[in-house]
């Protein structure tokens, strides 16, 4: 049914490198990998399994690259076999952007002036915690810029 294998490393390991890759094409490596999931596991699966909403799920299938929540794609990912479940996929995913800060010696004032969203330090401090809710879109661009300072 997959035209390829997934990935089962993807969103849950920490990326130190984005060369050659902009935030939307690193958006468009999760948008390959959850394809790749959905493929593999079946649309119908996916949905009645998550609680990702069945329009997101085909949206995704169908090649689009939607709004979707973190622990949405997580959910997804965590639908495949190799994959841990959707809770530690977004644990797994918010501490290493905050091994990457720590690593790229960024804190969140200076990662909020470099980021392309409107989004405070504090704010961006309560997505990394898990306090307050972070999109994939919101994830991607965080991690770009800290991959991107690790070079």
């Amino acid at each position: 049914m997959c035209a390829r294998p997934y990935r089962s490393d993807m969103l849950q390991d920490q990326r130190v490198d984005v060369e050659g890759l902009s935030v939307e094409g690193l958006r468009a490596e999760y948008d390959e990998e959850l394809r790749a999931v959905i493929e593999s596991v079946g649309r119908d699966s996916v949905a009645s399994e998550t609680e990702v909403d069945s329009d997101t799920v085909a949206a995704l299938a169908d090649g689009e690259s939607p709004a979707i929540p973190l622990p949405d794609a997580a959910a997804i990912l965590a639908s495949g076999e190799e994959y841990p479940d959707g809770e530690t996929i977004e644990t797994m995913a918010c501490e290493h952007l905050l091994l990457g800060m720590s690593m790229a010696v960024l804190d969140v004032d200076s990662l909020a002036g470099e980021l392309s969203l409107d989004l405070s330090a504090k704010e961006i401090q309560q997505k990394l915690e898990q306090r307050a809710p972070m999109t994939l879109d919101e994830f991607v661009a965080i991690e770009y810029v800290i991959a991107d300072r690790q070079v």
